[in-house]
């Protein structure tokens, strides 16, 4: 790995080595070769899938299968300086340092691709510190040698990377009890109609729903877990798996002096309020939208990395359609802007469903296709309107 750290008041500093953070690298690479790039993560600094982690387990991937690159390869690939396993502790917006586990580095503009946490329910019970959650992929690991030899998987969050999992696992052999305050499965992406479906071809394959509850505390009784929900019931498994949603991570901005709310608060520059400082990626807020997801991570790398090159390029965001991996029912969702107005019409076609959300004047504000239905995804795209325009 490179780590001859010659920095210079040009340097691009990158802060996070996920998707956004490399992606970021190698759009600016395609329009710069030469302005210096170091990037800082806590991570070991390799290229890996994030998407893949809530779908790896039934194809038997271990942790280190997931790594496309090393660091050291993304390193002399990219042309670029890695710092890895360094925190970053203060960014000093004035002097244009950021000041890490490793010692001070000057910066011309800084970009941070900090991610997202997993959202942590409080709960009671002496085997409260045993729920893990699955956010990078060393926690994947720790998640496949937890689950080894077990038969039972109790998941807190029914929302698309639980699904993701409880699909995968029952697919892995497991069976699998998920548990959301919502009233069905996907409850802020899909209409009821079309969660039922999923929810059904999900039972047929292992999963039990337990849904308008939550989970309230989880004890160790000998060998299993019990979970105690706030229904009263429990339910008896080996292992829980937190997915109840994901945390922009703002504390280091917030510390620094840069506005957040939701996430990082940027404009349609990705800049943030303090001059040369961006964000984008997992942590960012754009005119009020965190989106966190692979397309709009890469529209954003794109129009940054023009940016951070000398052409000051706004960021749009067109359709972007999220695929949700259960291959129980394949499905692809694209949902209405928060506060359209209009309403679904459901429809089941031979092997799938297709729900449209409709405006009044029956023009298409946000789709769900489920099954065969998923072959129309390119044909609707193109009759919706854009994310950010």
């Amino acid at each position: 790995m490179n780590q001859n750290v010659s920095q210079t008041t040009s340097t691009i500093v990158i802060i996070g080595s996920g998707l956004a953070g490399y992606t970021l690298v190698r759009e600016i690479r395609k329009l710069d070769k030469t302005t210096p790039i170091t990037l800082i993560t806590r991570e070991p600094g390799y290229f890996y899938s994030k998407p893949m982690l809530s779908t790896a387990f039934a194809s038997k991937k271990e942790a280190a299968q997931l790594i496309s690159t090393p660091a050291d390869g993304m390193a002399s690939q990219l042309e670029i300086t890695i710092l890895s396993q360094t925190d970053v502790n203060t960014i000093d917006a004035n002097k244009k340092v950021v000041a890490t586990s490793k010692g001070e580095f000057p910066f011309g503009k800084l970009v941070l691709a900090l991610g997202a946490d997993q959202i942590r329910i409080p709960l009671q019970g002496s085997a409260a510190n045993e729920v893990m959650t699955v956010n990078d992929l060393e926690e994947y690991g720790q998640f496949r040698e937890a689950i080894n030899n077990k038969k039972r998987v109790a998941i807190l969050g029914a929302g698309l990377i639980g699904c993701e999992f409880a699909n995968d696992l029952t697919l892995g052999g497991y069976k699998v009890d998920v548990i959301d305050l919502a009233p069905q499965a996907l409850g802020r992406l899909i209409p009821e109609t079309a969660a039922a479906e999923l929810q059904t071809k999900l039972s047929e394959a292992g999963v039990q729903w337990h849904f308008n509850t939550t989970a309230q505390s989880v004890d160790r009784s000998g060998e299993n877990l019990s979970v105690t929900l706030a229904n009263g019931s429990n339910i008896i498994c080996d292992f829980v798996l937190s997915a109840v949603g994901l945390k922009p991570r703002v504390d280091l901005a917030k510390a620094s002096g840069i506005t957040t709310g939701t996430g990082v608060q940027v404009n349609r520059e990705l800049q943030t309020n303090l001059p040369d400082i961006y964000a984008l990626g997992d942590c960012a807020e754009v005119e009020g939208l965190v989106l966190p997801y692979v397309m709009p991570i890469m529209q954003a790398a794109r129009a940054l990395a023009q940016t951070l090159t000398g052409q000051r390029t706004a960021l749009s965001y067109p359709a972007m359609p999220v695929m949700v991996k259960t291959p129980a029912l394949p499905t692809v969702v694209s949902p209405p802007a928060k506060g359209a107005n209009g309403q679904w019409k459901t429809q089941s076609i031979e092997g799938g469903l297709e729900a449209r959300f409709e405006s009044a004047d029956g023009k298409l504000l946000g789709f769900v296709l489920m099954g065969a239905a998923t072959a129309q995804r390119a044909a609707l795209t193109k009759e919706l309107p854009p994310i950010l325009a």
